[in-house]
């Protein structure tokens, strides 16, 4: 029976089916008596697990409470995160970061999951696991998933379903898992193995379906044109964790909308793409309506000197999609992105400077469009000033009353 409960209401929890009771997760939860029902983790979508976990999340009025209250946090099925960049800072900066993203009321952290960063003047790239369960226990009010991890080379889909599945022990209805289909600095790098496109959108979906089997905490006995998986998972997750798959192309955004739980993009691609993934969601009986949409927003809290510094990072991206992603190194991504790409263009569609109002008119113009989570990227060294900044200035306005 697929589930009704809607993404929407948060203000209100829901049962995965009709007469279920709902569960209620929270920070002092133990794994429940039994395992949720085979079909219920198999047909589950994000619209449920948002309903519940979410409302959890959002309804604490105190980062040391222990269990649910009612939602008086962001608004009706509007959430805004900030993006925890493994490419430009170290695990212990991040976590300290995420800590003090959540004590400022962001709502969600995203976490990037790189084995080398796009460019080399980046200079970092831990582990995005390592860094969510780290700032879990110090941050108890923060949604926190990967945007993304690729679950088909440089991680088996098993593997990633374990992990998760333990992340989610640590932290109920918390958890959620972004995925997409890689980068070549990343998997080609750690593996010798960059696959054409097709293969690895055929790899993904057919990895979502074992790490959702997986979940269900039954025997698998799957042989697949990918990958053969004959295992039980002993400790399924404590609710189910809902799947954003990412997407930036018009093939990928449909693909998305027919496979995941929710989509992870740009803005750029929203704009241009958004039928592509409600068709695809359509597809599958799914309503996009009912759907998380996570887009990530770069910005920067300062003047132009400050936006030309945070471009230097992140020179890349007008052509990470476009070309660059099929580049195994760093050093060579950050060569062409000096020659090829303009200042100006890095920093397109940014809000650059300290006024609150432009700030706040970007994350609005974003929720107007259907965003329903829009994630806060500062590219700028001073991530503390960006928090500070969002906590004080931006955050107070899409925040309902008490």
């Amino acid at each position: 029976m697929r589930n009704r409960g809607g993404y929407g209401p948060l203000l209100r929890r829901k049962s995965v089916d009709k007469g279920k009771k709902p569960i209620m997760p929270s920070d002092s939860d133990q794994r429940p008596e039994t395992s949720p029902d085979r079909r219920d983790l198999l047909k589950w979508t994000t619209t449920g697990a948002l309903a519940t976990g979410l409302a959890a999340l959002t309804g604490r009025q105190a980062e040391a409470a222990t269990a649910p209250g009612p939602s008086t946090g962001p608004m009706h099925r509007r959430m805004i995160g900030f993006m925890l960049a493994h490419e430009q800072f170290p695990v212990p900066e991040l976590v300290k970061l995420g800590v003090s993203a959540s004590r400022g009321g962001f709502d969600l952290l995203a976490l990037s999951d790189h084995f080398q960063p796009w460019q080399d003047n980046q200079g970092h790239a831990g582990s995005a696991w390592v860094t969510m369960a780290a700032t879990g226990a110090q941050a108890p009010r923060a949604w926190m998933g990967t945007a993304v991890t690729c679950p088909t080379l440089r991680y088996n889909p098993a593997v990633v379903a374990e992990a998760f599945s333990s992340m989610s022990l640590l932290y109920p209805g918390r958890i959620f898992l972004g995925v997409g289909s890689g980068e070549a600095l990343n998997e080609q790098a750690a593996t010798g193995e960059w696959p054409k496109w097709p293969e690895r959108w055929e790899r993904l979906v057919e990895a979502i379906g074992i790490i959702r089997e997986l979940w269900t905490g039954q025997p698998v006995d799957h042989k697949g044109k990918y990958y053969n998986v004959t295992a039980r998972l002993y400790d399924p997750p404590a609710q189910p964790i809902p799947i954003l798959t990412a997407a930036n192309g018009k093939k990928s955004m449909r693909l998305a909308g027919q496979h995941g739980d929710g989509l992870i993009t740009d803005p750029m691609s929203w704009k241009k793409f958004k039928g592509e993934w409600q068709a695809g969601a359509r597809d599958a009986g799914k309503n996009p309506a009912d759907m998380p949409v996570l887009v990530e927003q770069y910005v920067v809290v300062g003047d132009k000197a400050d936006a030309q510094r945070a471009a230097e990072y992140w020179r890349f991206g007008p052509k990470s999609w476009k070309s660059y992603f099929n580049v195994v190194d760093p050093v060579q991504i950050r060569e062409k992105a000096d020659a090829e790409v303009a200042y100006e263009k890095v920093t397109e569609g940014w809000p650059i400077g300290t006024d609150p109002a432009l700030h706040i008119a970007k994350v609005k113009e974003l929720f107007d469009s259907g965003v329903t989570i829009v994630n806060i990227h500062a590219g700028q060294p001073d991530q503390k000033r960006v928090v500070d900044f969002y906590a004080s200035h931006v955050l107070p306005a899409f925040k309902r009353p008490a």
